[in-house]
This record gives C-alpha cells, sequence and structure tokens, in this order.
C-alpha cells in the first residue's frame, strides 16, 4: 500500500449503525416480531436531532426511548429514522440521524450495541411511547438507567449451568 490507512473505528462504527437500519427497517415494513422491543439512546443536542421542545429541555444531552407497544410511523432513510411516540397524551414525532445513537438494544435477543459515548447527565426511558414514567420498566432485562453507565451484552444473556 502506498502509506493510506484504514480508518477501522469508522467502518466499524458504519457497520453497527447499517445494522441498526437495517432492524428498523425490518420493523417499519413487517411490525415487531415475538416479544422484540428496542431500547434506543440518542444524543439529543446533536444539531439533526428533531423532537418536541419540551422533550429536549427536559433531555438536554441524551434520551433512551422504548420501541414496544405504542409507538407509530416509524420511517427509515440511509442517514436517519423518524417515529411517533406518545409523550404526556400527546402523539409527537421525533427525528434522529443514526450517527446521534449512542445504544440499541434488543432485551429479547440478548442483544446491544454501544455506538458512542454516552453523556454524564442522567437520561429518562421514553417506554413504548411513554415518556412519563418515573423508572425503566420492571423486567428481568431491564436497561440500567444510570448516567454515564457502559451496558455489557452479557447482563442480557441467559445464564446456563
Amino acid at each position: 500500500m502506498s502509506g493510506e490507512e484504514f480508518d477501522y473505528p469508522a467502518l466499524i462504527h458504519e457497520a453497527l449503525i447499517g445494522v441498526v437500519r437495517e432492524v428498523l427497517t425490518r420493523v417499519a415494513e413487517d411490525g415487531l416480531p415475538g416479544e422484540h422491543h428496542f431500547y434506543l439512546t440518542f444524543r439529543t443536542d446533536h444539531p439533526e436531532v428533531m423532537m418536541p421542545a419540551g422533550q429536549r429541555m427536559r433531555h438536554p444531552d441524551t434520551m433512551t426511548i422504548i420501541l414496544q407497544h405504542q409507538f407509530w410511523n416509524l420511517s427509515v432513510e440511509e442517514e436517519v429514522f423518524g417515529v411517533t411516540l406518545r409523550f404526556g397524551g400527546t402523539k409527537q414525532a421525533l427525528r434522529i440521524p443514526f450517527e446521534a445513537l449512542t445504544s440499541f438494544i434488543d432485551p429479547d435477543a440478548e442483544f446491544g450495541l454501544q455506538l458512542g459515548a454516552a453523556s454524564d447527565d442522567d437520561e429518562e426511558v421514553a417506554r413504548g411511547g411513554e415518556a412519563d414514567q418515573e423508572s425503566a420498566p420492571d423486567e428481568s432485562k431491564s436497561v440500567p438507567n444510570k448516567p454515564g453507565e457502559v451496558i455489557s451484552i452479557d447482563e442480557f444473556r441467559k445464564k446456563t449451568d
């Protein structure tokens, strides 16, 4: 080679985003199969994130949404996805560039991706479109909701004897 370098971290990051893009595309077309649901954490301070002003004020750095029972109008493009969720009883649209995502978790599949550095600020979980819940869902495979915490996929693997 003539001194060219490979930017492996950038290549891996794009491949991981490709996984999320493909999964969301399938869900947009066919719906969620079985018990699958997704925790998507994203940087609300990314300049291309479009979200209600009130939610941006409540979550100035990061926010986690859960796509499970109540979400509408999921659309996926090459660089961005959009979804409508319920906040405080009102349906509101979000438009999130894939570059703003910091993590993707599917607890049913015991699968998760860390896509970027999370903020040190606390984040609120919006479950199935309900952003007003006080805590993370009560599940045996719930996602920790602590500031700046890196989530290991081992937490979601089934234990074998």
